[in-house]
């Protein structure tokens, strides 16, 4: 199989997505009066020059319109978890390939939390849908967290470049992985992925100064992009940060 064209969510091979999955995996705590609408974070994924925006199936589903009229490609995410569940995390498949290509999805992400004792399930619901999506020709990004007992005491760094690497070893198009904060590890990680392209989630929310001055450094290691949410949602000027990091990133 030839490989699965990006064009759609890429723009000069470079990847820059708005992340707003956060309502059911960390809880509406995110939120404030205004970026608790989804209408205002489709509104600043269109205004901020993203090249994809990533939701569930539920925003996707009743705000398709707003969605399609926005042109911001859109990435399905088709598992999820809440926070309240406090054993070995396991995230279960919400929507179907099949659903995320009726309403109008350009690519499709799905969670693994290896090194949970439910990474088996979790890693064999993933070919299915890698096999779907891309008979369908839609690329398919997998967050791949490292997360459970299993790996409580191993090195972030380590941890890191594993998981750039079973991106690739499982056939994914682009692996989302946490920037564990060591540069040289990242280039590392960039390395172990090989042909499968590496985005890197934006983390927590942290000073403005030091949010750019970080994705400055990520960009240089040659990973594919960033997929931001909370540090531009939560912004004080959300449309003009992401100005500034889109520039970063697509130097």
């Amino acid at each position: 199989m030839k490989g699965i064209n990006l064009n759609k969510i890429t723009n000069n091979g470079k990847a820059f997505y708005l992340a707003y999955d956060q309502g059911m995996e960390h809880g509406p705590i995110e939120f404030n009066d205004e970026n608790v609408d989804p209408n205002y974070i489709i509104n600043l994924a269109k205004s901020g020059g993203y090249n994809g925006l990533i939701v569930g199936k539920g925003i996707a589903e009743k705000y398709n319109k707003e969605i399609f009229r926005s042109k911001v490609p859109l990435i399905l995410k088709l598992n999820g978890k809440t926070s309240l569940f406090k054993g070995e995390p396991v995230s279960a498949r919400l929507c179907t390939v099949k659903e995320a290509r009726k309403l109008g999805a350009s690519a499709v992400g799905y969670t693994i939390y290896v090194g949970s004792e439910y990474e088996n399930e979790m890693l064999k619901e993933f070919e299915e849908i890698e096999r779907e999506a891309h008979k369908l020709g839609m690329p398919v990004i997998a967050w791949i967290y490292p997360r459970g007992k299993s790996v409580e005491k191993e090195k972030e760094d380590d941890l890191m470049m594993y998981s750039a690497r079973i991106g690739l070893e499982i056939g994914a198009d682009i692996v989302k992985l946490k920037y564990s904060g060591n540069l040289k590890a990242l280039k590392k990680a960039v390395a172990a992925a090989g042909r499968c392209k590496i985005v890197v989630a934006g983390g927590i929310k942290v000073e403005e100064k030091d949010f750019l001055k970080q994705c400055k450094e990520i960009v240089e290691t040659g990973v594919l992009g960033m997929a931001v949410g909370r540090n531009i949602w939560k912004s004080k000027n959300p449309e003009k940060l992401s100005k500034e990091t889109r520039k970063i990133i697509f130097y």
